[in-house]
C-alpha cells in the first residue's frame, strides 16, 4: 500500500512557531511502522513559514505580503527538514525533500518528471518530504493549502490511502469547540458544496487551511480513486488505524471508481474560476454526452473579464454549473464570437473556446 500523510502546520508547531519535535517523533515512528509492514510512505508537511518566523524574530501571526512570506519560507524550510531527517535517521529511514509548484502538475512533462522523482525515492526506500516550493512560488498560481497538494501528489503516485493530519478528530455535525453536542461523522460517501460549506474556514492563524479546505482535498483525493482519512495528529497509532480500515479513527471519506487525469483534477478542484460561460442546450449536450469541445457556436453569453488561459466555469441555460475549463481566447474576444460559427471565425486562430483536454465535468454536473 502506498499512504501519503499530510500533516499541518498546528500539530507540529508550538504555539510560538517553533517546529514541535516530539510531534515529528511521533509522525516518523508511525511511518516506521507502516514501513515495518511494507508500505510505502510520503509525507506531505507544512510548517515551513511557521518555522520562518521565530529564527527572522517575526513572532505573531503569519505575514500578509508575498514577499516576507516566500523570505521567511526559505528560513524555515531548512529548518523544517532538519528536524525530520534527524527524527527519520532515529528510525533507521532515510528522507528526501521534495518541493513542488502547481506547474508540475498542470504541464504533461513536468508531471512525469514529479512522478518519476518520487517513484524512485520510494523503490530506494526513502521517505519523501513534501513542501509546497513557496519560496519561489508566483502568487498567482499557488495551491493555497498543503491538503490540495497532498490530493494531488496521492494521484502523482497512485497513492491506496491519504491521510489528512489535524489538530480534531476529524469531521464533526458542527464546531465541537462551541457545540457540546457535536458529534464525529465516521464517513462522507459524497462531498458536496453545502458540506463544504458547513466545514468553515481557517483553523489556526499560523495555518492556512481548515476543515473546508481538508474536505475539498478529499473530493480531489475520491475523484482519483484514494481513500481519505482526517483524523487527529495527536491520536496514537493514527496512520496504521487508518491504513487498516479501523472504525473511529476519523471521518472516512470514500473514494470514487472514477478517476481524473492529474490536469484535470487541478482544474476542477484546485484552480480557481475568473469568469462564467453560458451555452445552450445544445453544446450542453454535446459537451456532456459526446465529450466535445465548446465551440463559439454554443455560446449565449459571457460573465466576467478574464484572459487567455484562465479557468472558467460553464453553465446550462438554467445557470447550473456542470463543467469547467482552461479557455483558449479573451473574455472580449469571446463576447464578440458568441454565438457564432466556425466558418465565420478568422482563419488563423483556434476556434475552441475550451478544448476537450481542458475541460472536465465536474461532479455534480
Amino acid at each position: 500500500m502506498i499512504v501519503v500523510a499530510k500533516i499541518g502546520t498546528s500539530s507540529i508547531t508550538d504555539p510560538a512557531g517553533e517546529v514541535a519535535r516530539h510531534a515529528i517523533e511521533k509522525l516518523a515512528a508511525e511511518v516506521a511502522g507502516l514501513r515495518g509492514h511494507g508500505h510505502r510512505v510520503v509525507i506531505v508537511t507544512s510548517g515551513a513559514v511557521a518555522a520562518g518566523l521565530p529564527a527572522l524574530g517575526l513572532a505573531g501571526a503569519r505575514p500578509a505580503d508575498v514577499g516576507t512570506l516566500q523570505a521567511v519560507s526559505a528560513v524555515g524550510q531548512s529548518r523544517l527538514m532538519r528536524v525530520y531527517d534527524d527524527v527519520l535517521a532515529g528510525h533507521h529511514l532515510v528522507g528526501g525533500q521534495v518541493l513542488l509548484a502547481p506547474l508540475d502538475f498542470v504541464h504533461r512533462q513536468q508531471y512525469l518528471h514529479a512522478r518519476q522523482t518520487l517513484t524512485r525515492l520510494l523503490d530506494l526506500g526513502v521517505v519523501p518530504v513534501v513542501n509546497e516550493n513557496d519560496a519561489v512560488a508566483d502568487d498567482e498560481l499557488r495551491f493555497g493549502d498543503n491538503d490540495r497538494l497532498a490530493a494531488l501528489v496521492a494521484h502523482l503516485v497512485s497513492a491506496d490511502l491519504l491521510v489528512l493530519l489535524t489538530d480534531t478528530a476529524g469531521l464533526f455535525t458542527a464546531d465541537p469547540r462551541v457545540d457540546s453536542r457535536a458529534s464525529l461523522i465516521e464517513e462522507v460517501i459524497e462531498v458536496d458544496q453545502q458540506l463544504e460549506a458547513a466545514a468553515g474556514g481557517a483553523g489556526s492563524e499560523r495555518g492556512s487551511g481548515g476543515m473546508a479546505s481538508k474536505l475539498a482535498a478529499a473530493r480531489m483525493a475520491a475523484w482519483s480513486g484514494v481513500r481519505t482519512v482526517i483524523a487527529s495528529a495527536g491520536r496514537p497509532g493514527v496512520l496504521g488505524a487508518a491504513a487498516e480500515g479501523e472504525s473511529g479513527v476519523g471521518t472516512v471519506v470514500r473514494p470514487r471508481d472514477r478517476r481524473l487525469s492529474a490536469r484535470k483534477l487541478w482544474i476542477a478542484f484546485a484552480v480557481g474560476s475568473s469568469g462564467t460561460i453560458v451555452v445552450d442546450d445544445g453544446a450542453r449536450r454535446a459537451i456532456v454526452e459526446r465529450n466535445t469541445s465548446l465551440l463559439p457556436a454554443g455560446v449565449t453569453e459571457v460573465r466576467g473579464r478574464f484572459d487567455a488561459e484562465a479557468a472558467v466555469e460553464v453553465a446550462d441555460q438554467g445557470g447550473r454549473v456542470f463543467a469547467k475549463g482552461l479557455v483558449r481566447h479573451s473574455s472580449a474576444t469571446l463576447a464578440a464570437w458568441a454565438g457564432r460559427r466556425t466558418s465565420e471565425l478568422p482563419a488563423d486562430v483556434a476556434p475552441e473556446v475550451v478544448h476537450r483536454d481542458d475541460l472536465v465535468l465536474l461532479p455534480d454536473g
